[in-house]
């Protein structure tokens, strides 16, 4: 993603010195030897600090602006353009997306601290997420964001939301510290996989959580929190979603919030998950109150929910990727949540071929931006593609295969031969 704004980085170092004295065993208080220095220790560095850049120069912001010292809405009424899910919301929301950071030492946990001022059903929030090898980490709230794993680089984002016009949200300064702390590293498993309710999104000329002006026959799906909500023009983070009988399968990066709810991170467990910690992991807060009336049958804003949907398919991936002609139930995985390589889709929505030539049948698509779980290579068809000419196609996770010559890159490990 290209940078918007320049940061400025500080960082302040400092020591501590640790040791204990102690006298010779049996002799005289008044005749011990002088004290010995104490030996010296390893020293823990303190937190790398920085201040976040809030000045507004497009891009990646979405709905916010810097005037007058501060960051606010620039459209404070929950309109269409502005929603924060699929089904307009209550509440306006804007969000401004900071550069990443490269940490001068790996860190496991980044606190925030963020100037604000907020009223009337105003909130204003900071989250930040870190790059590990194989991608980046969930967007975490700031307050005390500890990562199971070392992170090289940091991001922060601000989020913003008001009720209306008599709202208040504003924010002065965002300041953030890094340091390492214990941790137990949890080294990545497949990803998470469930079965859950698929709505339409439409809506084309409207604007996503993240900034994308929804197009005809578009290609991006929904979830319910902004925890999982990528950039503009990225797939950080990526579903795979599959028809329950596994014919059609797309690959398509998260860009909006929605459907119901906005803090509804199902798919973890109860420890971390935002809202309703006391639901299954892997059950939906919309799904639990259209089936069993929990909280009251109604989402986080009191609206009554009116279909168990979990995620939310814009019309290209709804219609060409998984060919739905109604609302279902899908298979969904997470492919954040596990580990291995990863392709970039350069140049989509590409064809998901059963074999390694165009001769070979469509098994879906894979949305541009989407980066998709890599196994393994072969030698097959050539193909002059976007950005290469080349006989090599990737296998990926599930079986399918994509030429080689449309990935802008692959990272996240080493890829064999099959």
């Amino acid at each position: 993603m290209p940078m918007t704004r320049t940061r400025r980085c500080a960082v302040l170092a400092l020591t501590a010195l640790l040791g204990a004295t102690t006298g010779l065993p049996g002799a005289a208080a008044s005749a011990a030897p002088p004290a010995a220095a104490p030996p010296a220790r390893a020293t823990a560095p303190d937190p790398e600090r920085w201040s976040a850049d809030l000045t507004v120069a497009g891009g990646d912001d979405v709905n916010v602006a810097w005037r007058s010292g501060r960051l606010r809405l620039t459209d404070q009424r929950p309109t269409a353009r502005t929603r924060p899910a699929a089904v307009a919301g209550p509440i306006a929301e804007g969000i401004l997306l900071t550069a990443p950071r490269a940490l001068h030492r790996p860190a496991t946990r980044v606190r925030a601290r963020l100037a604000a001022r907020t009223g009337d059903g105003g909130t204003a929030v900071a989250q930040v997420r870190g790059w590990r090898s194989h991608g980046w980490t969930e967007w975490r709230d700031a307050t005390d964001a500890v990562f199971d794993q070392p992170v090289s680089r940091v991001q922060a984002r601000v989020v913003l939301t008001t009720r209306g016009a008599a709202s208040q949200a504003t924010v002065s300064a965002l300041t953030l510290s890094a340091d390492r702390v214990a941790t137990t590293a949890v080294r990545p498993a497949a990803a998470l996989t469930y079965r859950a309710y698929a709505t339409r999104i439409g809506l084309v000329g409207g604007v996503t959580a993240n900034g994308h002006t929804v197009r005809a026959r578009d290609h991006f799906a929904a979830l319910p929190s902004r925890r999982g909500l990528s950039p503009r023009d990225t797939g950080d983070y990526t579903v795979k979603v599959c028809t329950t009988g596994g014919s059609r399968c797309e690959y398509a990066p998260v860009w909006d919030v929605g459907p119901w709810n906005t803090r509804d991170d199902w798919w973890n467990p109860s420890s971390t998950r935002e809202n309703w910690a006391d639901l299954p992991r892997g059950r939906s807060e919309a799904q639990a109150a259209y089936q069993d009336n929990y909280n009251g049958g109604r989402d986080q804003f009191g609206r009554t929910v009116r279909n168990p949907a979990a995620l939310d398919l814009a019309d290209g991936t709804f219609w060409d990727g998984l060919r739905l002609t109604d609302n279902t139930w899908v298979n969904v995985t997470l492919l954040w949540t596990g580990g291995g390589a990863r392709a970039v889709i350069g140049s989509g929505p590409l064809n998901l071929r059963a074999g390694a030539a165009t001769s070979y049948a469509s098994r879906g698509l894979a949305a541009t931006t989407a980066q998709v779980p890599v196994q393994c290579y072969v030698t097959g068809q050539r193909i002059a593609g976007t950005y290469r000419t080349t006989t090599r196609w990737y296998r990926l996770v599930g079986g399918t295969y994509v030429s080689y010559a449309y990935l802008s890159s692959v990272f996240g490990g080493t890829v064999p031969r099959c």
